[in-house]
């Protein structure tokens, strides 16, 4: 099952101790900078936790299934993710 996000402001909530809606404002205010980071083209690093890439795809070859015809695709930019070691030891060992 995923984490949700009130899940994730709980969390915080009961870990730091901060009142529900200050630890809401936290999570969504850094969810707000990793997203805007993104969208303008950069990387977010985060220590021991992994880096989240912006990537272009380059034009895909397509089909239009109705009439079976071949296409390209408009580019477009990707987010992918590579966990850092110390994350991946950590799955691992669980």
């Amino acid at each position: 099952m995923a984490l949700t996000k009130a899940q994730k402001v709980e969390s915080v909530q009961n870990q730091i101790g901060l009142p529900k809606d200050r630890s809401s404002e936290t999570v969504e205010t850094l969810l707000e900078i990793i997203k805007n980071t993104l969208a303008s083209g950069e990387d977010v690093s985060i220590s021991r936790f992994g880096k989240f890439c912006v990537k272009e795809k380059t034009e895909p070859k397509g089909r239009n299934s109705p009439t079976g015809e071949d296409m390209i695709l408009e580019p477009r930019n990707v987010v992918t993710f590579k966990c850092s070691g110390e994350l991946r030891k950590r799955i691992n060992w669980q």
